[in-house]
């Protein structure tokens, strides 16, 4: 993986570019006269999942345990309620 190191001051007028970079696999490392503040990574596509896969995935370990899972009543209120309003993913305002 390529890395590039970037002082805080040039930070802000490279921001589109370094996005660019970011989405091409690049780690950006975020450097002060100390050192090192930040690291920059694109997100790992492979771990990240969505609400209905991870709703998947708990229906399939049920189906694996051959019994319901069984969850914290307060979780379970927020994910029913986080589901009943989700809305779609609106990304108009990432380009």
């Amino acid at each position: 993986m390529a890395t590039t190191h970037i002082s805080i001051a040039e930070l802000s007028p490279k921001i589109r570019a370094l996005v660019d970079d970011l989405r091409a696999g690049e780690e950006i490392i975020i450097e002060s006269q100390e050192g090192p503040v930040a690291i920059l990574r694109a997100p790992d596509r492979a771990k990240a999942k969505t609400l209905s896969e991870i709703i998947a995935g708990f229906e399939e370990r049920e189906r694996e345990l051959g019994h319901p899972l069984i969850m914290d009543e307060d979780y379970a209120r927020d994910m029913r309620n986080i589901i009943a309003n989700r809305k779609p993913r609106d990304t108009s305002a990432w380009d």
